[in-house]
């Protein structure tokens, strides 16, 4: 091989990984909630989709431009928040394992929807994170309790880090937080949850 030719190689495959997708692992810290909590033993189910969740941002020519792994953060966070609300959590590796382990309801929170706003889009000097929950509480048969929606938002800007990826994590950081607290404070409100509580 020449050295025209090994340059010319050379320089494609840095153009190659150049334009490559940045990967973004959310990462951050949630804090339990400092409230009453309820005399009751529940159950909390991960779904793979949860666990696993990435988020893919394309630019205008559909060209990936960042991945977002923020499945491991939304386990963190209920694991930060949900001891802080129940008497008891234990962690379930599916639906049917709860029957045998005395609980009160199984909690399950999916993610429906992840929305990413980026600077170079919005013309904004901010990066912003939506991110929009189904929450599921049901009996330990699988019965009913409450499905609701819960939304969070998150943004950061421009100028408060020096990378793109820290700023989005930041945001993103930010809107978990948010969910956290809404969550805490709603819980006991969502008309389901109130009527099942008082049954009880």
């Amino acid at each position: 091989m020449t050295v025209a030719r090994g340059f010319a190689v050379f320089a494609i495959a840095a153009i190659l990984v150049g334009c490559g997708a940045s990967s973004v692992t959310i990462e951050g810290t949630y804090p339990t909630p400092n409230v009453a909590r309820l005399p009751l033993k529940v159950a909390v189910y991960y779904d793979p989709a949860l666990r696993d969740f990435t988020y893919t941002e394309y630019s205008e020519t559909g060209r990936e431009e960042y991945n977002i792994q923020s499945g491991q953060s939304h386990v963190d966070l209920f694991n930060a928040i949900l001891p802080g609300m129940f008497e008891e959590v234990v962690q379930i590796d599916s639906l049917d394992q709860a029957a045998g382990l005395g609980v009160d309801a199984i909690f399950e929170p999916l993610i429906e929807e992840f929305q990413l706003a980026l600077p170079q889009k919005t013309r904004l000097d901010v990066y912003e994170v939506w991110i929009k929950y189904n929450l599921r509480l049901t009996e330990p048969d699988g019965e009913y309790i409450a499905d609701w929606v819960e939304t969070s938002y998150g943004k950061t800007t421009l100028e408060s880090f020096r990378s793109s990826e820290a700023s989005i994590n930041a945001a993103a950081v930010i809107a978990l937080r948010d969910l956290a607290s809404s969550f805490t404070l709603k819980f006991a409100n969502v008309p389901e949850v109130r009527d099942w509580l008082a049954s009880l």
